[in-house]
């Protein structure tokens, strides 16, 4: 069965950086997109980033434009997630998640199928 596991969160400081890696294991097929989604408590599931299985493009959510970057290692068995210039508000719960088709919008959390536990992380003095 399909195995998502997110490691990496904690607690940073503001400006601070973080690294969040998702172990990929148990999958009998080729995923379309890989995604990092988050959700701060009180807020609804938000779209941090996607990775394309086969081509590497990558797509990110206004939010984390330009701070964060999103990747898949050569043997596609990790996915990982640099978060540089954190802030307050990047304080939630990241989730990895894998999908199988294209043809739904890639930043919508229903067309993914697969989900990791969540990692915490918590932006903070």
């Amino acid at each position: 069965q399909v195995n998502l596991r997110e490691s990496g969160g904690g607690l940073v400081q503001p400006g601070g950086s973080l690294n969040l890696s998702c172990t990929i294991s148990g999958l009998t097929f080729s995923p379309y997109d890989m995604g990092w989604f988050r959700q701060a408590p009180g807020k609804e599931r938000e779209f941090v980033a996607r990775v394309g299985w086969h081509h590497g493009a990558t797509t990110y959510g206004d939010s984390v434009k330009g701070r964060f970057s999103a990747s898949l290692d050569s043997p596609k068995s990790t996915l990982n997630l640099q978060m540089n210039n954190v802030t307050p508000e990047d304080t939630a719960v990241y989730s990895c998640a894998a999908r199988r088709t294209a043809g739904a919008d890639p930043r919508v959390a229903s067309s993914y199928g697969y989900w990791g536990q969540g990692t915490q992380v918590t932006v903070s003095l």
